[in-house]
């Protein structure tokens, strides 16, 4: 099933492509008449390659702040003198997530009455950029997001807590813009697309002062309509596209594994971001690689199935992979790999089997992937 497994990343690739952070930045900055920003921010986990598509964009030379997880910051942005760039951690935040928080309110409040502000949000900056209220400490707000990831909350659930608490969430940054006009772009990693959602709202124009626009540039939608487009190039029958991986890992496999043994020839494509549960020392891997290890296990034994599960983002929890690619034959003991499961150590066994998948950073975040193909 080599071909299969070459027409899986090539339907992958063709997904992310399409919501690529230069790509989708360029594009909308291209149809934006004589916009000329005089300050661009950028933070995600795509923060990079959106910055770099708006440099492209804009006709004068503009200041530049990059917020981004490490090691997300292309050579491109490493070399240019008009970006500063900072990186912090993601999932878990830390003191240079704190830095980022307060350079980037000290920045926005600092930009004068005429001034035009042109703001890039993806995935990931709720952890990268924050700015906690003096009697909240990094410690407590570590240990409440280890504690919401380990017990399997959403990103929904995880970010209305953090808007709670945080002094740039929820519309506060953009509070704090007493310029003429801003513009955020944003590419979503949420459920329903929602700006008070992703980031936990950094780029929410609701209590700003000034002219706001919004514009959605990247969501799993956009990326799932590339992955069919490519599928049908690639002479294959497209039999399902949805978006619903909405639930714990351990109900969404066993759905999508049941589809798959009855399912006809084609491919089957599902978006979205599930959730998983952690013990109390995990392994290597994320929600990707678990749910991939789950799925072989339901189809143990069948050679005509072959899937793809990964993150837009090429990350998968605190690893280098974005997922896995499996098939009948990834599993041959079940209880080994029970074993794997319950410790969360899927990405350790993935690698053992050489069905690890790796990316790199994709410069986007637009949630989960799941492709498969049936012979």
């Amino acid at each position: 099933m080599q071909n299969s497994k070459d027409n899986l990343i090539d339907m992958f690739n063709a997904g992310v492509q399409a919501v690529a952070g230069f790509n989708a930045t360029k594009k909308a900055l291209s149809q934006m008449d004589n916009f000329q920003p005089d300050q661009i921010i950028a933070v995600g986990k795509a923060a990079s390659g959106m910055c770099a598509g708006a440099l492209a964009s804009i006709a004068s030379p503009c200041p530049a702040l990059l917020v981004t997880k490490y090691q997300h910051s292309d050579q491109q942005m490493l070399a240019d003198p008009s970006v500063s760039i900072i990186e912090a951690a993601h999932p878990v935040p830390d003191e240079k997530s704190l830095h980022a928080g307060k350079t980037l309110l000290q920045l926005v409040s600092s930009l004068g009455p005429d001034s035009q502000l042109l703001l890039l949000v993806s995935g990931g900056a709720s952890s990268i950029a924050e700015h906690l209220p003096d009697d909240v400490s990094l410690d407590q707000w570590q240990q409440m997001t280890k504690k919401m990831l380990a017990d399997g909350y959403n990103i929904g659930q995880i970010n209305t807590r953090r808007k709670q608490t945080s002094l740039i969430k929820d519309g506060k940054l953009l509070q704090a813009f007493k310029g003429k006009y801003v513009k955020v772009l944003a590419i979503s990693d949420v459920e329903g697309d929602d700006i008070g959602t992703i980031g936990s709202g950094i780029g929410d124009i609701k209590s700003s002062s000034c002219q706001a626009d919004l514009q959605l540039i990247g969501t799993n939608a956009v990326a799932r309509t590339a992955v069919a487009k490519k599928a049908r190039a690639l002479g294959l029958t497209v039999q399902s596209n949805q978006e619903n991986l909405y639930h714990d890992i351990t109900l969404v496999a066993p759905k999508i594994a049941n589809t798959l043994k009855s399912a006809s020839p084609g491919v089957y494509i599902w978006g979205g971001e599930p959730t998983v549960k952690l013990p109390d020392k995990p392994g290597s891997g994320g929600r990707n690689q678990s749910l991939a290890l789950l799925l072989a296990q339901q189809i143990k034994g069948l050679d005509h199935i072959r899937v793809l599960v990964a993150g837009t983002d090429g990350s998968d929890g605190p690893t280098d992979a974005a997922g896995g690619i499996i098939d009948g034959n990834t599993v041959t003991d079940t209880a080994l790999v029970d074993d794997y499961l319950q410790r969360a150590d899927a990405g350790s066994y993935l690698r053992q089997v050489d069905d690890i998948f790796i990316t790199g950073p994709t410069n986007t975040n637009v949630m989960d992937l799941v492709i498969a193909v049936v012979r």
